[in-house]
């Protein structure tokens, strides 16, 4: 069975708007006049901007105290890090994997999977294209809940509230792992997954 033939071969691109199949001799898309590219303009580029900006965001996000626990009449200013041990020190084992995992697991993964994406790409990798493809479809989910990383003290907040003698107050590190979160958005945002297979492309 022949292969079909590749959008390119046939001069053809989807619009990065509304999905719209167009003719790449076309400035604008025929439906909604947006700009037509072949591939999403400078997405390695941007990508790795983002990806760097969040990198160098997450240094006071983990540095600079994040929130201040007084827990049983201890209070005391907490980074993600500390704020996790004090939690397990003081029995609060499921406050501190929540902590962890949505402050630390969550980036750190997209960290490490954009970063793989941007240099394979770069290289023009044809290594495992496929579980490249189901990485990124794996941010695209993880980015629908990103801002839950935003909101993980102020809901630690609202439970803590409800037991005696706590309490839980943000500080300004929470500002930068706000950034933090948005970045690797716009990161995920930028990429063209396409880009993964432009090599297949190329060879056919």
């Amino acid at each position: 069975m022949s292969q079909p033939p590749y959008a390119g071969a046939l001069n053809l691109a989807l619009c990065h708007t509304c999905g719209h199949a167009c003719s790449l001799n076309d400035a604008h898309c025929p439906r909604c006049n947006a700009h037509v590219h072949r591939r999403k303009p400078h997405s390695l580029s941007r990508t790795w901007a983002f990806l760097i900006a969040s990198l160098i965001l997450y240094i006071p996000a983990n540095v600079m105290p994040v929130m201040y626990t007084n827990i049983f009449g201890n209070g005391s200013e907490n980074t993600i890090f500390s704020g996790v041990m004090e939690f397990l020190h003081a029995g609060e084992w499921d406050l501190a994997l929540l902590i962890f995992v949505a402050s630390v697991v969550v980036p750190c993964m997209k960290f490490l999977v954009l970063g793989t994406l941007l240099i394979t790409c770069q290289r023009r990798s044809r290594w495992a294209q496929r579980e490249r493809s189901k990485l990124y479809r794996l941010i695209e989910i993880v980015g629908y809940w990103s801002m839950l990383d935003v909101l993980v003290v102020a809901m630690i907040a609202a439970l803590v509230q409800f037991r005696s003698l706590s309490s839980i107050d943000p500080r300004v590190g929470i500002l930068f792992f706000g950034l933090v979160v948005v970045m690797t958005m716009f990161a995920a945002m930028s990429f063209d997954p396409r880009l993964i297979w432009d090599t297949e492309v190329e060879d056919a």
